[in-house]
């Protein structure tokens, strides 16, 4: 049984004493003990071995005690489990030096054996889950689809991924054929992460906010969606979708556990755009850990009282920036852990 199960209760939308509270990108940039290892070891050198991985993701549980732990990965070992070669480079990011520009470079992307491909995020879960002794429960992630497209057509990170846009806009076969590969090697992974140990997954559609309404329903949620149904019986699931806000109302139709919202959506817009029953997960602007900590503490308060304390992870709007100091972050997470209706 998980010591502290409040993220597991929210999930479930149970009355809380208080929300429970971790951050996206928790486990990495900010914390020294990240970096040290980060100086040490390159990305995916940290990504594959599954002690670095296990390492990196209880490094926060450490330091600022958040209510749950998410497993130290990224999104694009998908792709490079499909055949597709993706390196992160320095000061740059990723880079996929080969990326699908014509109709038979999708038809040369495999739906890979992710046991063969991806068996070090199993194995990296197992051993993490022995290092939390059930304190916490543990997250395990995936990119939507349409997000792992992006890179794999634009071969970098992008401002309007207007290539990988304009691939789905010229032929839309070729991409529904890449959108439904990426999601079944996306089912299938998320599926062996449940049984290697993890307690609810997320799906971050990070660029979804770059389509139209009409082209999200097309080419992101429909994806999306399948993942969805086909985890939902088996663990919690929370779709968070960047600029995603038009989406929230289909979103809150489906059997997500709990939907992310940024901090462009306030929580008073996100209740009603959900339908008000499903959990909702949010959302701190992450550049506002930069302000003085009493500062960070009343706003904290304050988007609680907004949210309400039941049905509500309390998280950041994105990932943690690398420039926040820790005990910032700490103050972040305290402020929940003082929170007195």
């Amino acid at each position: 049984m998980i010591k502290n199960d409040l993220f597991l209760r929210a999930l479930k939308g149970e009355t809380v004493q208080r929300p429970p509270v971790w951050m996206m990108r928790q486990a990495g940039r900010y914390l020294p003990e990240f970096i040290a290892l980060r100086d040490k070891y390159d990305f995916f050198t940290r990504c594959q071995t599954p002690e670095l991985a296990a390492e990196i993701t209880v490094q926060p549980i450490r330091r600022i005690a958040p209510d749950a732990a998410i497993l130290f990965s990224d999104i694009l070992v998908i792709p490079q489990a499909m055949g597709i070669a993706v390196e992160m480079k320095p000061n740059f990011g990723p880079y996929l030096p080969n990326p699908i520009r014509t109709i038979q470079d999708v038809e040369n992307v495999m739906v890979p054996d992710v046991h063969e491909t991806l068996g070090y995020v199993f194995d990296a879960i197992k051993l993490t889950k022995e290092m939390l002794n059930d304190a916490v429960p543990l997250i395990g992630f995936a990119g939507s689809p349409w997000t792992i497209m992006c890179y794999a057509v634009e071969g970098q990170g992008s401002k309007s991924f207007d290539k990988a846009k304009g691939f789905c806009f010229q032929y839309p076969e070729a991409a529904h054929v890449l959108l439904q590969k990426i999601t079944d090697t996306t089912i299938l992974y998320l599926k062996e992460k449940v049984k290697a140990g993890v307690n609810a997954v997320q799906i971050f559609d990070s660029w979804g906010g770059m389509l139209s309404p009409v082209d999200y329903q097309e080419f992101s949620w429909k994806y999306i969606n399948q993942i969805v149904e086909a985890l939902a019986d088996d663990a919690p699931v929370i779709v968070f979708g960047k600029g995603c806000w038009f989406a929230l109302g289909e979103m809150g139709k489906s059997r997500a556990s709990a939907l992310g919202v940024d901090w462009t959506c306030s929580p008073r817009n996100a209740r009603y755009l959900s339908g008000g029953n499903i959990t909702l997960q949010g959302n701190f602007d992450p550049s506002r850990l930069l302000s003085p900590i009493p500062v960070i503490k009343k706003m904290v308060h304050e988007m609680i009282d907004e949210f309400g304390k039941d049905k509500y992870i309390v998280n950041l709007g994105h990932g943690i920036l690398p420039n926040i100091p820790v005990d910032h972050a700490k103050a972040f997470i305290d402020a929940v852990k003082e929170y007195n209706p």
